[in-house]
């Protein structure tokens, strides 16, 4: 994994780190994607990470005067999309965002991270694309300006050095005229990686087209412009006959690959159905149906942020110290490992589970800073001076959490391997929401697999711990 793990009390001091250690360094703040990567060889040479993830107020999605909307680099999809901001001025970004992997992933992954990890399959990409965004690059001898068109250069490339931390992405507000939305092909309802891909934003003057943007992801080695479509329809007034032309231009745009999620045939046919219905939606002003005005995020009460007074470095001999359960805990050891495996093998608390280790199953949902997370996405250093609560410290003293109570009641446990996760998800879901709808009950438990197929009870469980 790592051999050195560094978490910045300031921006400053990342910085610095990066310049000293140029390519063997990374930065971390969510890591759902760079957990993955470092285990599976996929990032090569790094022995140090910089995490970011304490420094304060990076985490801001603001408006000023100037009509832009900007996102610091530790805004993560959940912020986004539960952004009354982005739903009025950024609409595509935040559908996007809610589309993104389940609750526990959306509370850690941030937007940043998703656009430097560079996968043309990213689906928060493709919105900033259409949305005509820019990125802030900074680094010990200063900053610069790339518009997100020129920001990448190639499959998992970008034109970031790596002394350089992106530090912002901005973009005009969305008018009034103005409409757009994302669409997305997954072999899943959720957490499922596209397919395919698009975003379209269209200004509209009555019901004529003066400007259209639309950008494609998952059909070309970077996000592309469909730039024959958006040229088509300035002028044109959406008609279906319109519509199916402007997506026929744009499936032409397309170049995909056959791959394990899909031929490149199938890929450029849903390109022409994906832009079709999304051009179906805005014409109807239909696009935010169906994306809850107040997704489920499994926060519960507001999170507790510890700010750093100095940088913490771990490098095997400095302790972890933090609490779990609401007991203080010191570790010696695990500083290479996940949370997951320091949860369990240096902290003994084995109810949370190892069930994938890649953040697909939600069996090893623990809370970490009061938010739901997969703590085998989580690297072991980030427990430190955190606050931790997993399965065992769910009851309070012999009385078990309502939760807990009402899985054994409705007989919602079967294997009982996955039960630790979806009764973690569950509680979090009852802080944040007393009484959750049966969509948001659904919500919640979308980062949960159930490999016995026992969704019914465990749905009926929730409710009815909602109930007392």
């Amino acid at each position: 994994m790592w051999k050195e793990y560094i978490t910045a009390a300031s921006l400053e001091e990342a910085l610095v780190v990066l310049a000293e250690k140029g390519e063997r360094a990374r930065v971390i703040a969510g890591g759902t994607d760079l957990i993955l990567e470092l285990e599976r060889g996929v990032r090569q040479g790094i022995e140090t990470l910089v995490d970011i993830s304490r420094l304060p107020d990076m985490d801001r999605i603001t408006h000023n005067d100037d009509g832009v909307i900007r996102l610091g680099p530790l805004v993560t999809h959940n912020h986004c999309a539960n952004s009354r901001l982005l739903r009025e001025g950024g609409f595509p970004l935040l559908k996007a965002a809610w589309e993104v992997g389940a609750p526990q992933i959306r509370n850690r992954g941030t937007v940043v991270g998703n656009l430097v990890t560079a996968s043309p399959a990213n689906d928060t990409i493709t919105p900033l694309m259409a949305l005509d965004a820019w990125v802030l690059l900074q680094s010990s001898q200063g900053s610069r300006r790339i518009p997100l068109q020129e920001f990448y250069t190639g499959v998992r490339r970008t034109v970031m050095r790596p002394d350089e931390l992106l530090v912002e992405i901005a973009f005009p507000a969305t008018q009034k005229g103005q409409r757009g939305t994302f669409m997305k092909l997954g072999l899943r309802r959720a957490q499922a990686i596209s397919v395919v891909n698009a975003a379209l934003i269209l200004d509209l003057d009555d019901s004529t087209v003066s400007s259209a943007a639309i950008t494609l992801g998952a059909v070309a080695p970077t996000i592309i412009h469909a730039l024959a479509a958006e040229t088509f329809l300035v002028g044109k007034t959406l008609t279906d006959k319109v519509i199916e032309q402007a997506a026929r231009l744009a499936a032409e745009a397309a170049h995909p690959i056959d791959d394990l999620r899909g031929a490149a045939d199938y890929r450029s046919s849903m390109v022409r159905v994906l832009v079709r219905r999304g051009l179906e939606e805005l014409r109807q002003k239909r696009e935010q149906a169906g994306v809850p005005e107040e997704p489920v995020r499994l926060w519960g009460k507001e999170a507790p942020f510890v700010k750093l007074q100095s940088s913490a470095v771990h490098t095997g001999k400095e302790p972890i110290q933090t609490r779990i359960n609401g007991r203080a805990c010191t570790f010696t050891s695990g500083y290479k490992k996940t949370l997951l495996r320091l949860l369990r093998e240096e902290g003994g608390l084995t109810g949370t589970k190892e069930g994938c280790a890649e953040g697909e199953c939600g069996a090893c949902t623990v809370f970490l800073d009061g938010k739901a997370v997969m703590a085998c996405l989580v690297p072991a250093p980030r427990a430190h001076m955190a606050e931790i609560t997993t399965i065992e410290g769910l009851a309070t003293g012999e009385q078990l959490h309502p939760i807990q109570q009402a899985f054994i009641d409705d007989g919602a446990v079967q294997c009982g391997y996955c039960t630790p996760g979806f009764v973690m998800s569950a509680a979090k879901l009852l802080e944040e929401k007393p009484h959750p709808t049966r969509d948001e009950v659904m919500q919640a438990i979308t980062g949960n697999l159930c490999r016995c197929t026992g969704y019914y009870k465990i749905v009926q469980a929730i409710e009815d711990a909602s109930d007392l």
